[in-house]
């Protein structure tokens, strides 16, 4: 099986369905960490209707979808900021598609695109909880940075130079 990964319009089908699966995952996680509940669908309606992923398109950002097989398996996503890095963003796999080197490849595409719009450094933000994600990053070479945002679910900024 291969993977492949490619550039996607956020609007698209296949972006909505992926970033569903991201929005459910990392959403049940925190509450059931900190609440002992899931999310209420209606609240998870109202989150995913706030962000449409127009900042993710040429000249200032992309989406990248990976395809394990031809099936769509997951997203990164890259927008540019004013002081030349770019933001790494909704970063997901399914939880059925890892362990099989689908991640590395789309962060480094995200990477290579990022570096193709000129940026110099990629920064993300993300969770204690997500543990995957810290394990990645940090194999892959981001290490803690200053926070650059007051975003109440990051406990960790990490970054890398491109």
């Amino acid at each position: 099986m291969t993977w492949t990964v490619t550039a996607e319009p956020p609007g698209s089908p296949t972006a909505a369905a992926l970033w569903r699966a991201y929005y459910t995952e990392v959403s049940d996680r925190y509450y059931l960490l900190h609440e002992n509940r899931r999310t209420d669908p209606a609240e998870l309606e109202r989150e995913m209707a706030k962000g449409t992923g127009s900042e993710l398109t040429p000249p200032t950002g992309l989406l990248l979808v990976a395809r394990y097989a031809g099936e769509p398996a997951g997203t990164a996503g890259i927008r540019l900021r004013p002081d030349g890095s770019a933001e790494l963003t909704r970063v997901y796999l399914h939880e059925t598609m890892r362990g099989k080197g689908g991640a590395v490849l789309l962060v480094e595409a995200a990477e290579s695109a990022a570096r193709a719009l000129g940026a110099t450094r990629l920064i993300l933000e993300t969770r204690a909880d997500l543990t995957e994600a810290l394990a990645l990053y940090a194999r892959l070479g981001y290490q803690e940075i200053a926070p650059y945002s007051d975003d109440i679910y990051a406990d960790h900024t990490l970054g890398k130079a491109l």
